[in-house]
């Protein structure tokens, strides 16, 4: 594990591997060379109380190798939105930290109405929990997900080796709450990128799904019997 990473709040209960671990100040990511985006993007919510307006300033990261990297001519008229892993309302306490969660690394292709409807719901959805008074940190890890027994789509100009930006086919979330008695609550959603008029609670699948298909090992700082049964179990959805 990436030693800076392993000091940041949010990788206190584990941390999947990548080819390229991305510490921002306030999120850290997991960058996949092969896919050219993220495999998963893992914060601590933490919208602000200060009214902190939408920066909106994509742009590429440039820690990530050139070859690897995405750029906003990918996204232009491809029509797929630029589609946040962390949301930017999650973070928006002060400038800076929502400046951050523009950079492209951050970003994956995602059906406009996915990303604009049932995704944004769902951020807002996890928001609300977080409110709750009992709940001390709400921890969120999410990425794409690959069908390989489905046709994969790509958008951007392909490189000198045929490589552009895959178009993933679905999406995953994980969300693990810590409340103030230190009791830990897990929920996992799976959601294919496209338009649907079906409620959050359609979405809830077990954790260990979604890790059999994104090949990540999730909260693996939690061990013991106790999380294996909260991995496999299928909680209810909470009141948004």
């Amino acid at each position: 594990m990436n030693q800076t990473a392993n000091l940041k709040r949010e990788t206190r209960y584990g941390m999947p591997a990548a080819d390229q671990i991305l510490v921002n100040r306030h999120y850290t990511l997991g960058y996949s060379y092969y896919f050219r985006q993220a495999k998963w993007a893992l914060e601590i919510v933490d919208p602000g109380k200060n009214d902190i307006e939408r920066i909106e300033n994509f742009r590429p990261d440039y820690r990530i190798p050139e070859v690897f990297r995405a750029d906003l001519a990918d996204y232009r008229n491809s029509g797929y939105d630029r589609g946040h892993l962390v949301a930017s309302a999650n973070q928006n306490e002060i400038n800076l930290q929502n400046s951050e969660t523009f950079l492209l690394s951050n970003m994956s292709p995602q059906h406009p109405r996915f990303n604009r409807d049932i995704w944004r719901k769902l951020e807002g959805a996890i928001r609300k929990l977080d409110e709750e008074i009992d709940i001390w940190e709400t921890y969120v890890i999410c990425g794409p997900i690959f069908y390989f027994d489905k046709p994969v789509e790509s958008i951007g100009t392909a490189d000198s080796n045929g490589i552009s930006i895959p178009i993933p086919n679905a999406y995953f979330k994980s969300i693990l709450t810590e409340d103030k008695r230190g009791k830990l609550k897990m929920w996992s959603f799976l959601m294919n990128n496209e338009e649907t008029a079906l409620p959050l609670a359609d979405f809830l699948v077990p954790t260990t799904l979604i890790e059999k298909l994104s090949g990540l090992t999730l909260w693996e700082n939690l061990v013991g019997s106790k999380i294996q049964k909260e991995k496999e179990k299928l909680r209810e959805m909470w009141t948004y």
